[in-house]
């Protein structure tokens, strides 16, 4: 029984506290990780995961033990991929999720230039704002705005989403235009929910360097951003929309910006992808190519290049 082969199953078992899970990871029967397991523990003559008919867990010989095998599968990784690289065009199906609004306004059209790069790559675009398991959905990576609350995955921010409120012009007629944060309240907001958590995001204004949420009275939700510009244009109240998406609108007279000298809190957008996993050339390929376009378009507000430090 080869050894790496055991420690990937051992290593997986304790990530998805499941033998089962493991076993779809790796996409082997559950009884050849159950024995993988069995045998690293009689070869190492110690009890490494505490097992129930409901739970996995691991001994702290078990945790000391991942410890120094995740370091030693990363190594192998790299060392392959390090060779593999240096003369493999990337190719193969790649499959990435990203927000609508950024896969039709932003990554869709600007993808020919990616495909005009990295020809042999066939991508696989969901456009969902819904939370998604990339182990399990066999998912590459994802674009993500808000704050990252999975440890799970590396996250590499790309720059910072500004937003703008706005309305249609027939909501302003009839309801008036605010004149400060305060008049907001009065007004009905079209607000988008989380996917995550059901809750309503806030309109996040900063005053001062103070954070002033407000909700507004509201009719409608929706988990899409698309949706709550249609809500907006159709004239069911204010929304707060990416600069990218409200200048499309604004342009075309669909929406008038709302107390546009307010400064409004804004969205970190994120590319994730699994940790403890080698980076594949063409999951590599497309994050390059995505902080490319980010950090050369007027999408979001780029990251500050890191400060070189002067000589000592």
């Amino acid at each position: 029984m080869d050894r790496f082969d055991t420690m990937l199953a051992f290593t997986r078992v304790v990530e998805l506290s499941s033998f089962t899970k493991a076993s779809t990871s790796l996409n082997l029967p559950k009884a050849t990780i159950s024995a993988q397991v069995l045998a690293l523990e009689k070869r190492l003559r110690v009890k490494l995961l505490h097992r129930t008919t409901r739970h996995v867990s691991v001994t702290a010989d078990g945790a000391a033990y991942y410890e120094r095998a995740i370091r030693l599968l990363n190594e192998l990784d790299e060392t392959e991929a390090s060779i593999a690289n240096a003369s493999t065009t990337p190719k193969g199906r790649l499959r990435v999720d990203v927000p609508g609004s950024i896969g039709r306004r932003i990554l869709i059209p600007a993808l020919k230039s990616f495909f005009v790069r990295y020809p042999e790559i066939e991508l696989e675009v969901g456009c969902t704002d819904r939370p998604v398991d990339l182990l399990h959905e066999g998912i590459d990576c994802v674009i993500r705005g808000g704050e990252i609350l999975d440890e799970s995955l590396v996250a590499r921010r790309l720059g910072d989403i500004r937003l703008l409120t706005c309305a249609s012009p027939a909501y302003l007629r009839e309801y008036g235009m605010p004149a400060t944060v305060v008049d907001l309240e009065r007004h009905v907001l079209v607000h988008m929910f989380s996917a995550r958590t059901g809750k309503n995001f806030a309109f996040d204004f900063l005053e001062n360097g103070v954070k002033t949420p407000v909700y507004g009275d509201h009719s409608v939700t929706f988990n899409d951003l698309e949706a709550c510009a249609a809500a907006a244009i159709a004239g069911l109240g204010i929304v707060q929309l990416p600069l990218f998406m409200a200048n499309d609108e604004i342009a075309q007279g669909k929406l008038t910006a709302v107390l546009p000298d307010i400064e409004i809190e804004t969205v970190p957008l994120h590319i994730l992808y699994l940790q403890n996993r080698h980076l594949s050339s063409k999951v590599r390929a497309f994050v390059e190519w995505v902080a490319e376009l980010i950090a050369t378009g007027p999408y979001v507000i780029p990251l500050a290049p890191p400060r070189r430090s002067g000589p000592r």
